[in-house]
């Protein structure tokens, strides 16, 4: 079967078609040559090519509004445009049409090679960019088919298009900086920057200069100009994180930079104008901090335009397979290994149990499980005991007799010493008082394999 051409030239005179063609298919590329913009819009209708010459003169329909049609295909190609009569108004309008380079006539058939392979470059380089920013799109999936999440993903898919401000309430590892990015993936902004501010994390003394950037000497420290997050977030999504933990000070000064789209860097009195989507999250109830006098009332009206809530995962326990399979093929896939599944007994321990950490905490576990557990099938006697102490009286027990109940605990307390010690045998025999020999034999029967 024969490969369709990539590359198309677009010129009524036919000498320049046919060299160009020559000298193309020579170099490896697939080539096909048309006298005519009409001629050439068809052929493009299919989709498949990378690069297209095109003359500006041409009978009929003209080069740049070629161009244009071009630019509106769903995948357009790279087009550089060729003219013999050019005038910088007409560069100039070809590159703001799109076009990815402009050559003039007589043609240098050299310049010409290397203008195609760089056109092909780009075009392998926003292919690979479109595809990342696909399996991003894909990372930031909300996840589950509770009630609540389903409620959350159609909040999302409303409220992304827009601009209006969000605020995201929930627990600690519910999953609101995964809410803020899929937000931000769906959104008008997606090809725009996300930055993160986790508020919590950063000093008090430091945090404006984070959030506004500083000039050079207008603090002790202050070495070099410093671009801020705000400035960074330009044309796109700012994340703060923990909102509820950023000091009175700065509430006020972000207060207005949302209400005015501008701010002043630390030590300049120069204004910089941005243009951000503030999307903020918190674990504390913000309006019992304005009645003890810590957060401000007219911030928090500005930032809850549109509240959002993220349920704790033992309000909505029907998501934990759902969420454990996928972490295990996330894990597994991610280590290297045959994909992990979990015996009935292990998910019953994981259903009973309440996940004070929350989604954070299941997925540590189960990152920790595809490490350790030697099998493909992960049974109970594998978990940590932590999830045990958590998990209220059944007659379900998990074990069925006291050796298997030791087991688990001895399995969990070697692999606890191992991790200590870095694996290092030698160092955890001793740790345990045990004989070097007498903890590869323990390691073996309790399931217990290194990593590689």
């Amino acid at each position: 079967m024969t490969t369709r051409p990539r590359l198309l030239i677009v010129d009524d005179e036919a000498g320049i078609r046919e060299s160009l063609s020559s000298i193309l298919s020579d170099e490896g590329h697939q080539v096909e040559a048309v006298g005519s913009a009409e001629e050439a819009l068809e052929r493009a209708a299919a989709g498949d090519l990378e690069v297209v010459l095109l003359d500006v003169w041409l009978p009929g329909i003209d080069g740049l509004e070629a161009l244009s049609r071009l630019q509106a295909l769903p995948r357009p190609p790279a087009v550089i445009m060729i003219s013999g009569h050019s005038t910088i108004e007409t560069a100039v309008r070809a590159t703001k049409l799109g076009a990815f380079d402009f050559i003039e006539k007589p043609l240098s058939l050299e310049k010409i090679i290397v203008l195609v392979r760089n056109a092909l470059q780009q075009r392998r380089l926003e292919e690979e960019n479109l595809l990342l920013r696909s399996e991003l799109g894909h990372r930031y999936q909300v996840i589950g088919g509770s009630v609540p999440m389903k409620a959350l993903r159609q909040q999302i898919a409303v409220t992304a298009p827009t601009n209006g401000r969000v605020l995201i309430y929930g627990e600690s590892g519910t999953g609101k900086e995964l809410v803020a990015r899929a937000l931000h993936a769906a959104s008008l902004r997606a090809k725009g920057p996300f930055v993160e501010v986790n508020c919590a994390a950063i000093p008090e003394e430091l945090i404006e200069s984070e959030l506004f950037g500083h000039i050079k000497g207008s603090f002790t420290g202050a070495s070099e100009d410093k671009i801020g997050k705000f400035q960074k977030a330009d044309g796109g999504t700012l994340f703060l994180d923990e909102i509820g933990d950023m000091s009175l000070r700065t509430q006020s000064k972000v207060l207005r930079v949302l209400e005015e789209q501008r701010f002043e860097r630390v030590g300049s009195n120069v204004a910089t104008s941005v243009d951000v989507r503030v999307i903020a999250a918190t674990n504390k109830n913000l309006e019992q901090e304005i009645a003890r006098g810590v957060f401000r009332q007219d911030l928090f009206y500005r930032l809850n335009v549109i509240p959002f809530y993220v349920p704790p995962l033992r309000d909505r326990k029907e998501d934990i397979p759902t969420l454990a399979n996928y972490f295990l093929r996330e894990f597994s896939s991610a280590y290297g290994k045959k994909t992990r599944e979990l015996s009935e007994g292990a998910m019953e321990i994981l259903l009973r149990y309440p996940w004070p950490g929350n989604v954070r905490e299941l997925r540590n576990l189960v990152e920790r499980l595809v490490i350790v557990c030697p099998q493909a099938r992960i049974e109970p006697h594998h978990l940590p005991p932590e999830l045990f102490r958590g998990v209220s009286e059944s007659p379900h027990h998990p074990y069925s007799t006291l050796h298997e109940a030791r087991s688990a605990y001895e399995r969990e307390f070697i692999l606890r010493k191992l991790q200590e010690h870095r694996w290092n045998m030698t160092q955890t025999a001793s740790a345990l008082g045990l004989e070097r020999s007498h903890l590869y034999r323990k390691m073996k029967s309790l399931g217990i394999a290194a990593p590689d």
